[in-house]
């Protein structure tokens, strides 16, 4: 037959590129078909909005193009081919996460029902967390008493502690809250909200985080109604666990009394992490080892290992077992079954999900005979991850749990000798510390730099010691094994307590631009590729752009007014070109959580603010200064000025405090700021409330001006009328006292005339802010209304004109706002 040429006898070029393709595009590996899924799990995640279900008859019309393609020959259907699989699996992932998604908002509650008392009867279903207040825990629905309520299955509670008067004296007492234990039956009467969370750039959504509980509605017990037991425990597997954690967490903490590493040893055994201190928390982020003090993969491999090498050795041992089933293949039985009740122990999270996985798999293959690659091994692990929770994707322990095991493959692959242990464990940590920095500085803006000093450290301690003894403590009867396992935590700890106080323990930096990050792990990868590899240090270049490309920041003379969402409360950050200002710091939700280290500190690092020139803290509320300690150890800080009485303990870490009063001035980059009030002499009069002794703010750039107002009421915006009514007119007025009606008044707002009105509010307060009639006289005013409990963060710019961005509207997300 004569060969397809030209007349020159040269081959088609098209037929040669094809075949080029077909020699440089082998088979397509599992792994990348896996890793399309989750692309597609990860797409669907992005959505503003969820699709119809038609979408999958277009996937099934694509698999039957598959199976076509797959039945013909010729070079074109076989790259067709070849393209075409990965595709589906991506089509796939994104359907199937649909699918699920569709299901679980289904169930939702009905808005008519928000505040509203309901009876209900159902079980504690997880570990109650005890708080400041109260008592939260997980609540799944067997029955709505209350007629034509619709409810969601799953529930978070809070029982709050109740003050009530004592008999007889003119005190408070705080009645107690009933004991609650996993698997108890309860009839209750609740007060429920569907989730809403914060919404600011670079934040935590909390929203998210329900829904990949199952968790459709939050609400409180009504303490003031009947409530009883019904029944002491339900006879469910999953209740059965949750009991047998609490029977875990409460042998560690008798054991160990008032011992700061029980929350640890509690963490390790049953993966309770809210049960470590949040000041043990940041020493264990500073140096890198927060992976180990969780029920980890690490964790799980080596209980697992502990499992199959103590059957291994009584197996081999009994003639009568060896005879009827190899003694490996019955440990590695039993190293999976290990893994899989510590996992259950543990909660279940992703890496125990990934790391139970990837050993099913192994024991699968040596009970058949069957040979695995570890990349496979990998990929089956992630589709059964996704498959089960395709919310996985959005969590920072899938990105972090995943890629850590694909770099040790990556550096353990492709190498023509097997190193020595000690060079091999130095190269994991080598590749571990470099290798996940792009994922560290997308997720967190933040990377460890004595990570491999703590690790190091922390790694033969915690893994190897601690790990086992805790366990053993729980299994056998004697405290000493519990009592020996914290003191060694404690020896651990002091280690990392003072690599965590080293200066540069943590390097810092803004929120890369996107495209940023996927040369950044080109960059990761030539750099650990195998020796003989050509100019690996080339590598580096690609972090160039994930370290040094700076966020956008305004220039001379504009100014930026970022309103954060930090729920009932006030964080307004405000930038000119070269220095930044914090407008108060937002509320504390409890003695060891606020809104600074959990919403303003992420949102400065993330946007490239490493000093604050000035911080004012408008008045001494918990929603405004809650979180002036935490903003004040995390970055420096000029000066903080303030009517916070100066014995406030914040203000001893600022490096100059003082008050603020009206007639301060100063210029940052052709802006202007001014304080209206209040004014020297009311400090000397102690009777004016805090509400209306808070700083107001005027700031005056070339495109317009906005007033922060505080907390002011009635009061002072009369002494503000009759003192500096001139200075009084704004086009943007951050609404005083979040819209109460004890503040914007008539006047005050015919004088102001803002174009824009922003309230600053959470989510149906127990306040009702803001007041109907306030909104009203905002409308009659034709303001544009902005509210961060409907809108999330907001983002004022003030540049050649006046514009603001609405976060939740401009990162829009199918689970929002429902």
């Amino acid at each position: 037959m004569a060969d397809r040429t030209h007349s020159d006898g040269s081959a088609v070029p098209g037929m040669l590129l094809l075949s080029w393709l077909l020699r440089l595009l082998p088979a397509m590996p599992f792994a990348l078909n896996a890793v399309a899924f989750a692309v597609g799990a990860w797409l669907l995640q992005q959505q503003p909005q969820l699709p119809s279900f038609l979408w999958s008859y277009a996937l099934l019309a694509a698999f039957f193009g598959y199976v076509l393609l797959a039945r013909m020959e010729g070079s074109i259907a076989q790259l067709l081919h070849r393209i075409l699989l990965p595709l589906l699996f991506l089509a796939a992932g994104f359907l199937w996460s649909a699918g699920l998604a569709h299901v679980r908002l289904a169930d939702e509650l009905g808005g008519e029902w928000e505040g509203r008392d309901v009876e209900l009867v159902g079980v504690v279903a997880d570990l109650p967390q005890a708080g400041e207040r109260g008592v939260r825990f997980r609540f799944d629905v067997e029955r709505v008493v209350t007629p034509l309520a619709h409810i969601p299955t799953y529930l978070s509670l809070t029982w709050y502690a109740e003050r009530v008067p004592t008999a007889g004296a003119d005190r408070l007492q705080t009645r107690p809250i009933p004991e609650l234990w996993p698997g108890q039956r309860w009839m209750l009467t609740v007060r429920l909200r569907r989730p809403h969370g914060t919404a600011n750039p670079n934040g935590f959504d909390s929203e998210m985080a329900l829904l990949e509980r199952g968790i459709r509605a939050v609400g409180y017990v009504r303490s003031n109604e009947p409530s009883r037991p019904l029944a002491s425990m339900v006879g469910r597997p999953a209740y059965w666990v949750e009991r047998l954690r609490e029977r875990a967490r409460t042998r560690i903490y008798s054991a160990l009394p008032g011992d700061p590493a029980a929350g640890v040893l509690v963490a390790l055994a049953i993966g309770d992490q809210q049960a470590i201190a949040a000041s043990q928390w940041t020493v264990f982020t500073r140096t890198g080892v927060n992976h180990l003090m969780s029920i980890s993969g690490l964790h799980i491999t080596m209980v697992a290992g502990l499992g199959f090498g103590a059957v291994l050795f009584v197996w081999r041992r009994v003639s009568a077992f060896a005879l009827r089933f190899p003694a490996q293949k019955a440990a590695a039985v039993a190293g999976l079954v290990v893994a899989f009740g510590y996992a259950l122990l543990s909660g279940y999270e992703v890496p125990a999900q990934r790391t139970v996985s990837m050993l099913a798999v192994v024991a699968g293959s040596l009970a058949l005979g069957v040979r695995i690659s570890a990349l496979d091994i990998l990929a089956t692990a992630l589709l059964v991850v996704l498959m089960l929770d395709p919310w996985a994707v959005m969590s920072a322990g899938f990105w972090l749990s995943f890629g850590a095991v694909a770099l040790i493959m990556y550096v353990n692959g492709g190498r023509l000798a097997p190193p020595g242990w000690l060079e091999n464990w130095a190269r994991i940590q080598w590749a571990i510390t470099i290798g996940l920095v792009p994922l560290l500085i997308v997720l967190f803006q933040q990377v460890s730099i004595v990570s491999p000093i703590a690790n190091a450290l922390a790694i033969p301690l915690v893994s190897l010691l601690v790990v086992p003894l805790t366990l053993l403590g729980l299994v056998l009867p004697w405290d000493l094994l519990l009592v020996l396992a914290a003191k060694l935590m404690m020896l651990c700890d002091l280690g990392l307590q003072a690599l965590s106080r080293l200066p540069a323990a943590v390097w810092e930096q803004h929120a890369p631009v996107i495209w940023a990050v996927p040369v950044a792990v080109l960059g990761m990868l030539w750099l650990l590729a195998p020796r003989g590899f050509p100019a690996r240090w080339l590598g580096l270049a690609g972090f160039l752009p994930l370290l040094a490309i700076a966020p956008e920041t305004p220039r001379a003379p504009q100014v930026w007014i970022d309103v954060l969402d930090v729920g009932q409360g006030l964080a307004v950050v405000v930038r000119t070109a070269n220095h930044s200002l914090l407008y108060d710091t937002g509320p504390a939700y409890s003695s060891d959580s606020d809104s600074g280290s959990r919403i303003v500190v992420p949102f400065l690092r993330a946007a490239g603010i490493t000093h604050l020139d000035g911080v004012i803290v408008s008045h001494d509320d918990i929603d405004h200064s809650g979180g002036l300690l935490s903003v004040l150890q995390a970055l420096p800080v000029d000066w903080v000025a303030t009517s916070l009485p100066q014995s406030e303990p914040a203000l001893a870490l600022a490096a100059r405090s003082q008050r603020c009063f009206a007639g301060q001035q100063w210029e940052w980059d052709g802006v202007r700021f001014e304080i209206l009030h209040p004014t020297w002499d009311s400090y000397n009069e102690p009777t004016i409330k805090d509400n209306d002794r808070g700083c107001v703010l005027r700031v005056v750039c070339a495109a317009g001006t906005v007033l922060l107002a505080a907390d002011i009421e009635r009061q002072s915006e009369q002494q503000l009328l009759q003192r500096v009514s001139q200075r009084l007119p704004a086009d943007v007025l951050i609404v005083p006292h979040h819209g109460s009606m004890t503040s914007s008044s008539d006047a005050f707002l015919d004088r102001v005339q803002p174009k824009i009105a922003i309230i600053p509010v959470g989510y149906r307060n127990r306040f009702g802010h803001p007041a109907a009639d306030v909104l009203a006289r905002y409308q009659r005013l034709g303001a544009r209304i902005f509210r961060t409990d409907r809108d999330g963060a907001l983002l004022v710019r003030f540049d050649d004109s006046i514009s603001v961005r609405a976060w939740r509207l401009e990162r829009p997300r199918y689970w929002q706002g429902r």
